[in-house]
């Protein structure tokens, strides 16, 4: 299985292979572990006279996913010297020498952080913005983010490190009880945006944009999460737009979510919108699942990681269909309402077919 990791290249290039279950434990983190998320970048500003304007330094960034109970979850960890509202983070990172690979490296991070061992892992995307971290405006920091996959354990690290439901962050992007609320108070906020601009080709290339992106006069595409959340910085409509300074606004939390420290709310709506195009093609979502599960369990996962609610029938005739599952002999007890059946994803099906994923058949709804 293989996922691109290019500097602002396009998110479907290429695929590197993922990996299980690896060894961190042998990364010597020595002096290093004492540096925190809000010091990547310090070795690269260290000797400011002779600074090349190449000068960078190298950060490793993990989107830890989970999904409890029917509801994605992210975990994030708290840091320090970040605007009010935004000590929220996802668990970071430099890359030091003691670090044999870049993944390793990771590894080491998180289970330092959160004690959480890592499985499914996959290169997500480098990002390499000037200033991503404030304060240094001629040095390109790179942050190398990976997208992990697990079940959920309580964090056993930082006493700040928690799951959170990743529409926390994201309020606009769960369409499951219908069109959010939140976009009622954004889409016309964007447009004074589109509005505000004075040459009309710009203005034309702004409504165009969000058209597109937010399915005004249009389908809803459940995988431009980015697009989204880039927009919103673009029309300054979240604290992130105002760089590190970027205070959250409490009024609008429920509108356009909670922000998050340096950059990392960018970082996990990519994640997002990766996560939701790959469960289409990939049976990435058993990575989520426990041993055995039932089919409305599995169908509360993908929905809880697509943002729709699914046709249940037509999401049970594709999953057998496409041999996902097999049933065991176990049946659920103690619930109210009919015992059901479990059941257990069938790894045989990655041997069968090149695609093997979950399309997805949502109820109908208003965009």
């Amino acid at each position: 299985m293989t996922v691109p990791g290019p500097i602002r290249q396009d998110r479907n290039a290429g695929r590197n292979r993922f990996h299980r279950r690896g060894d961190a434990h042998e990364e010597g983190l020595k002096a290093d572990e004492r540096m925190s998320t809000a010091e990547l970048g310090v070795t690269a500003a260290a000797d400011k006279g002779t600074r090349a304007a190449s000068a960078s330094s190298v950060g490793l960034v993990a989107v830890i996913v989970a999904a409890t109970d029917g509801e994605p979850r992210a975990l994030t960890v708290q840091v320090e010297g970040q605007a009010e509202g935004r000590e929220s983070a996802l668990p970071a990172g430099p890359l030091v020498p003691e670090h044999a690979t870049l993944e390793r490296g990771l590894r080491a991070w998180v289970e330092q952080q959160t004690h959480q061992r890592l499985g499914y892992v996959e290169q997500l995307y480098t990002f390499g913005d000037r200033d991503r971290e404030g304060g240094q405006h001629d040095v390109h920091l790179l942050s190398v983010a990976y997208l992990a996959l697990v079940r959920e354990l309580r964090p056993a690290g930082l006493a700040e490190a928690a799951w959170r439901n990743w529409y926390r962050y994201l309020p606009w992007e769960d369409f499951r009880e219908g069109r959010p609320p939140a976009l009622a108070e954004i889409e016309p906020r964007l447009m004074a945006w589109v509005a505000a601009a004075s040459d009309p080709k710009l203005r034309r290339m702004r409504e165009d944009r969000v058209g597109l992106s937010f399915g005004i006069g249009g389908a809803w595409n459940e995988e431009r999460v980015l697009e989204r959340y880039e927009l919103l910085f673009e029309a300054g409509l979240i604290p992130e737009a105002n760089g590190q300074n970027g205070a959250a606004v409490p009024d609008d939390l429920a509108i356009t979510g909670q922000p998050m420290a340096h950059d990392h709310r960018r970082v996990l709506a990519t994640a997002i919108g990766r996560l939701r195009g790959k469960i289409k093609y990939r049976p990435v979502v058993f990575e989520l699942m426990p041993p055995a599960f039932t089919l409305l369990q599995l169908q509360r996962t993908v929905e809880a990681l697509s943002g729709i609610r699914l046709h249940k029938q037509n999401f049970r005739r594709l999953v057998a269909q496409q041999g996902l599952v097999e049933e065991t002999e176990t049946l659920t007890s103690g619930n109210a309402g009919r015992p059901a059946r479990l059941v257990r994803f069938r790894r045989e099906v990655l041997l069968e077919r090149p695609a093997p994923g979950v399309r997805l058949t949502p109820t109908r709804r208003t965009v």
